[in-house]
């Protein structure tokens, strides 16, 4: 079938819009027609990273839409279902079955391009196209889906904010309530008050903790205290983040949360804890340094966190719930963009002049 989608020719190149052609889906896969689809900060920063002898390439991995059809082999959706589309698991390995699917020893699934044989379902022009973006390539007017990253949701729950439910919201939500698991009364702060961040920042109120949000962009830090932050943080003009932090906490959070990945942010967070507190490294990132015996003497936990530790299929359904009973107010991030205009999206939101941009398709019939 024809398809339009966003391609990247080249790493760091510009998102443009292409005709294409799409493979009929396979016994095990799901063909999904994408209503809306979010820009996450991995899609900007893996188009940076991504190798040249696997593109032009299709990103996307925060789709929502409608199953147009599928393989003979699925059975948890059917056409007409409306659908969120998350990461994809192998749901065979230890930690797919120990219930960690974001942990899944076949992460290749999610970030090679191609299917788990090598093959890739859309070409131009007769040549290879690659895709497979965390089971989806969403930046696109279909895609090809499998059953693991495929969440069925209430036909009545708009698209729109449905699509960051896939990763960014649920990594914020599943960081505080499945990893950290805070205590009513206790303190959490939280570095970096993009999508992720604020969307912990939701969670962490919602479960009744007194909530820092550290920001150098005042628009999200008064977004922050909005949601219900107790406290802000500029980090910008030499500011000792982690000494402002432990007195707006009178000695330091009992959890903090890094969406950053930047060394510097991680040695604050590390510092702005109170003994025995934890931090959930949230951000994508290279090598980071800090003082090992800071956080020996202060029984420090450092905690690795991918997709919030959560399996899509329980906890998006879940986040559905938290959004209708107001305890997740995601609609307050989210910028609507035409799907056209997906390169003026992301700009806006490398840049930081929105939060989290939602490209949406037109109505088709």
């Amino acid at each position: 079938m024809r398809i339009q989608a966003a391609l990247v020719e080249s790493p760091g190149g510009p998102f443009t819009v292409h005709e294409l052609d799409l493979e009929k889906p396979r016994p095990d896969e799901v063909l999904v027609r994408i209503t809306a689809a979010g820009i996450c900060h991995t899609d900007l920063t893996m188009r940076h990273g991504w190798p040249a002898a696997r593109t032009p390439m299709i990103f996307g991995h925060e789709g929502a839409g409608v199953v147009e059809a599928v393989g003979d082999a699925v059975t948890t959706v059917r056409p007409g279902d409306a659908v969120c589309l998350s990461y994809r698991s192998c749901r065979a390995c230890e930690q797919c079955r120990a219930g960690h699917p974001a942990y899944c020893l076949r992460s290749d699934l999610n970030l090679r391009g191609v299917r788990a044989d090598g093959s890739t379902p859309h070409t131009r022009d007769g040549s290879p196209v690659y895709g497979n973006f965390f089971g989806q390539s969403s930046f696109a007017t279909y895609a090809l889906a499998d059953e693991s990253n495929t969440v069925p949701i209430p036909d009545d729950f708009p698209p729109v904010l449905a699509a960051p439910l896939g990763c960014g919201i649920q990594t914020g939500v599943g960081t505080v309530l499945t990893v950290l698991q805070p205590d009513a009364g206790s303190t959490v702060v939280v570095f970096g008050a993009g999508s992720v961040g604020l969307s912990a920042v939701m969670a962490a109120v919602a479960e009744r903790c007194t909530v820092i949000a550290v920001d150098p962009v005042a628009s999200r830090r008064a977004l922050a205290f909005e949601l219900g932050a107790s406290g802000v943080v500029d980090p910008a003009g030499g500011t000792d983040v982690a000494a402002a932090v432990r007195e707006l906490t009178g000695g330091g959070a009992h959890s903090a949360i890094d969406t950053t990945g930047r060394p510097d942010v991680i040695r604050q967070a590390i510092g702005s804890l109170r003994r025995r507190g934890t931090l959930a490294l949230v951000g994508i990132g290279g090598t980071a340094e800090f003082d090992l015996m800071t956080v020996l003497s202060n029984g420090i936990r450092l905690r690795g966190v991918i997709e919030g530790d959560v399996t899509p299929a329980d906890f998006v359904p879940r986040l559905i719930d938290l959004h209708r009973q107001g305890a997740l107010p995601i609609e307050t991030l989210i910028v609507e963009y035409p799907f056209a205009d997906i390169e003026t999206a992301a700009r806006d939101a490398a840049s930081g002049r929105v939060v989290k941009p939602v490209l949406v398709h037109p109505v088709s019939g």
